[in-house]
């Protein structure tokens, strides 16, 4: 084969397993020879629509088998897969597809009002509908041609153009190559040994990053088994792990904190399982208590859309014993801080699964890509065993009264009071020390811990000046599409709170 992108693995793997079962989706299943065949005709009726080299299939829809079939069709033909958050509203969608301007653009038929309104706001190229009354795609897959396609596509060539959530402003492309892809998942594989006999249920959206790269992708290269799930239900996540024997499974920690709470949670049983892979962020310790008492344990992780995404990993058997530790630089990968030595400092990766770049914005990638390192924005503290400790995002440091605070190191002291379920801090505006700390605290169901209560538990634990001087209380923390803490969200609730905190007790300036 001249390809030797992602593209080919369909046809490559047909050749040692083509009857495995490779995707289940609502009762209907595909096997690699399937998949292969699907994505070969999707190739040809994408190129009988103008797609060429380079050109860029924009997909907007849920998990569904034809998600794969467009990425693998796009990459035999050396296009660019750029997969559009479904959570999105219809401008931010008109900012991506401006900016993107793909040729083809494939889209779930209850979403054909968005992609008919990308068009009327000056997309041109073609439009093609999944599901429905009037399924294009199925329709030009059908009457393409199975011929093979074997263009010639490189690990440099690009691969996928996945947008970043935008919380720093609007949202930037990454590219990614079929290299950086490739070596991503083999340090999937390597680090977290997952096998061709495996099951894997991807119920985390497949336009991220984290689903799509460090699961769906190396569980294909194995030659393993996907059930896609267009939505997450802890419900239906119990009945599929004991109904079909899944074996590992991706999401964050709220969605294993709601299969956790479930009724059946202490009964189901979970015997099969046997790889817990989180990311997003660190899993807080009564959650790992949790699972550990059914006998599960978490691979956890730190990574980003431009490390595709995978940096730094924590191995299953130091799941307990690290707690709150990102882990180790995966096994293809090099991570440092800026500054070694003691303190936080900025994390900096390097190695073949690290982007080349901002998809046309030269300057943001000069800017992240500096002497061949990637500064990722976030600050960590390196332990004498060499793991990583993420401690927040460096912008999201704030400065009170002259000194530094790291807001997740609040939150980690504030995890650890049994009545807090979880919780999410950031600093707000203060008359006097320029900036104060403010909690945002969901309580464990049934408890009522007083804000007094919280802030005198956090004053023997953390010097004075981190103390938040408000503490509120919610049902709920406000996230992200991909189950982050929208850290803009809970600072414009509490911010008009801030100018209370000097009458509150275990709070006020760094003491000298």
């Amino acid at each position: 084969m001249r390809n030797h992108g992602i593209g080919s693995w369909p046809a490559r793997r047909s050749r040692a397993a083509g009857g495995r079962t490779a995707v289940v989706h609502n009762g209907r299943s595909a096997t690699y020879c399937e998949l292969s065949e699907r994505s070969t005709r999707l190739a040809h009726a994408l190129e009988e629509r103008g797609v060429e080299r380079g050109d860029r299939v924009a997909y907007l829809g849920a998990n569904r088998p034809e998600f794969l079939e467009a990425m693998f069709a796009a990459a035999l033909l050396g296009a660019v897969f750029t997969p559009f958050n479904t959570r999105l509203a219809r401008a931010e969608l008109e900012a991506l597809a401006a900016d993107s301007s793909p040729a083809v653009l494939i889209a779930d038929a209850d979403r054909r009002a968005d992609a008919e309104a990308l068009y009327g706001s000056g997309l041109a190229g073609a439009l093609l509908t999944v599901g429905g009354e009037e399924d294009g795609l199925e329709r030009a897959a059908a009457t393409a041609p199975a011929r093979p396609i074997d263009r010639p596509v490189g690990h440099d060539d690009p691969f996928l153009l996945l947008y970043t959530s935008g919380s720093t402003g609007r949202p930037k492309g990454v590219v990614l190559t079929h290299g950086n892809v490739t070596w991503n998942c083999l340090n999937s594989v390597v680090d977290t040994d997952l096998v061709g006999t495996d099951t894997a249920l991807v119920s985390a959206p497949m336009f991220h990053t984290a689903a799509l790269n460090m699961l769906c992708l190396p569980v294909l290269l194995k030659g393993g088994r996907l059930l896609l799930e267009e939505r997450f239900g802890p419900e239906r996540t119990l009945d599929l792990v004991e109904r079909e024997g899944v074996t590992v499974m991706f999401g964050v920690p709220t969605m294993y904190e709601r299969i956790a709470r479930s009724p059946r949670w202490e009964e189901a049983d979970l015997s099969g399982l046997r790889l817990l892979l989180c990311g997003g962020a660190p899993v807080p310790p009564p959650l790992i208590e949790r699972y550990m008492r059914r006998g599960l344990a978490f691979v956890q992780g730190y990574g980003l859309t431009e490390a595709a995404p995978g940096a730094l990993l924590l191995p299953v058997a130091d799941c307990e014993r690290k707690a709150g530790s990102a882990g180790v630089p995966a096994f293809f990968t090099d991570v440092r801080t800026a500054e070694p030595g003691p303190g936080p400092s900025e994390v900096l990766v390097e190695g073949p699964n690290v982007t080349p770049g901002y998809w046309h914005r030269p300057a943001e990638t000069a800017a992240a890509l500096r002497e061949g390192w990637l500064h990722t924005g976030d600050a960590a503290e390196v332990d004498d065993e060499g793991y990583f400790r993420i401690v927040d995002r460096v912008k999201d440091m704030y400065v009170s009264g002259g000194e530094n605070v790291y807001p997740a190191e609040v939150e980690a002291a504030l995890a650890e009071h049994p009545d807090v379920r979880e919780c999410a801090v950031v600093g707000v505006p203060h008359p006097d020390w320029g900036e104060s700390g403010a909690a945002l605290v969901v309580p464990v169901p049934g408890r009522c811990p007083g804000s007094r209560e919280l802030r005198d538990f956090l004053s023997g634990r953390l010097a004075r000046y981190k103390v938040p001087g408000v503490v509120d209380f919610a049902e709920e923390i406000p996230r992200s599409g991909v189950g982050k803490i929208d850290k803009h969200a809970v600072r414009s609730r509490l911010a008009g709170g801030a100018e209370r905190s000097d009458t509150e007790p275990g709070t006020g300036p760094p003491a000298p």
